[in-house]
């Protein structure tokens, strides 16, 4: 599949629109009606409860009724939400505070020394502003820095940010110490749907070819926040996403039924939510959920998600054990490569590209 070398349009910088002092919005950022962030959405997402809270520290627990439930828990999570917030993870809280704060850093930094890492349709690799190709699209109010963690040949640390002079050593040490909780998440994962735990790392290529890679959003404070989102709703399209939320304001709303869920962060915790691949490979059972961001026009937010992933050449489909005569293979083989340039060319587009895979019945 040809990929463009360059973006459509001139890019749109979202940091320096909010800080140049407009009232308005520029036309391209006005969502359609049907896609605003609408009053009733607000009020009907405020009544409703939050994602589930999972404390892995029960894990340790030695009473097995405590395990057992919590593990049931998590079960019952990824089946219905397909998003759970976890705490006691092992990742220290200082180092979450500081990878926050050394991006937030990033992105007030001039504008000529962000430009230096400017990304491309190419890889999307880079200090970046919209998503997809489609000239005229309807643009997002975020900003973005995205760079790979592994496999170790798409890594590439001259390509992450210079400044602050500490961003690359802490960028480093998050992704370690994040990694290190995909890898136990996985296991609890497999071993939920009746796996060997190590189903899911296997499945994603194992420790040579799995992949990881984060994605910084930065969604500057915005004069008229009915009017636009800072991400459009989308479904995650890799495996499983743990996302570092803002400490003071909220943004990212899940899908339940008819509402859009707002997600009260909880301190210290990682938001964790099924990628297009786990559904897959789960046959439907773990689902990956629709999400979007809305902004704030009194506060600006940071969030970090790091994406883990299956290699890209490694064919996904359900696992063969979960596939029975009253659940029949729901997806067609893929490989995430193929997937991705499935959906490349279109930026985020509800759940319609996952579910386009299914296998005609």
């Amino acid at each position: 599949m040809s990929r463009l070398q360059s973006w459509p349009e001139p890019i749109i910088r979202v940091h320096e629109l909010s800080e140049s002092g407009i009232k308005k919005i520029p036309e391209n950022f006005v969502k359609l009606p049907s896609d605003r962030p609408s009053e009733m959405t607000k009020l009907s997402s405020s009544h409703v409860d939050n994602i589930p809270l999972i404390d892995l520290e029960n894990l340790k627990s030695s009473d097995e009724s405590i395990r057992d439930e919590t593990m049931e828990i998590i079960f019952k999570a990824c089946r219905e939400w397909g998003f759970f917030q976890v705490v006691n993870h092992d990742v220290s809280h200082e180092l979450m505070a500081n990878a926050r704060g050394v991006w937030r850093e990033f992105f007030h930094l001039p504008l000529d020394e962000k430009q230096k890492f400017a990304n491309s349709p190419i890889t999307y690799e880079g200090y970046g502003s919209r998503l997809g190709v489609v000239k005229g699209a309807k643009l997002d109010w975020c900003d973005y820095f995205f760079l790979h963690y592994l496999p170790e040949k798409l890594k590439d640390e001259n390509k992450w940010p210079s400044l602050p002079i500490s961003c690359r050593q802490i960028i480093a040490e998050y992704g370690q110490e994040v990694m290190k909780l995909c890898e136990r998440l996985t296991k609890i994962l497999s071993i939920n749907l009746g796996l060997n735990e190590d189903y899911l790392h296997t499945k994603f290529g194992g420790d040579n070819e799995r992949g990881a890679c984060l994605r910084v959003n930065f969604y500057p404070k915005c004069p008229q926040p009915d009017l636009t989102l800072g991400l459009s709703p989308h479904s995650d399209p890799g495996g499983m996403t743990l996302l570092l939320p803002d400490t003071d304001v909220a943004g990212l709303q899940v899908r339940r039924g008819d509402d859009w869920i707002t997600v009260k962060p909880v301190p210290n915790a990682f938001i964790v939510n099924m990628g297009d691949q786990i559904q897959v490979l789960s046959n439907t059972i773990y689902k990956s959920i629709e999400h979007r961001v809305i902004v704030n026009s009194a506060k600006e937010r940071v969030s970090l998600a790091f994406f883990y992933n299956p290699g890209g050449d490694i064919l996904i489909k359900p696992a063969d054990e979960l596939v029975t005569e009253d659940r029949p293979v729901l997806y067609l083989p893929m490989t995430f490569n193929e997937y991705r340039a499935f959906i490349r060319t279109k930026g985020p587009c509800g759940k319609s590209q996952v579910e386009s895979l299914k296998s005609p019945r």
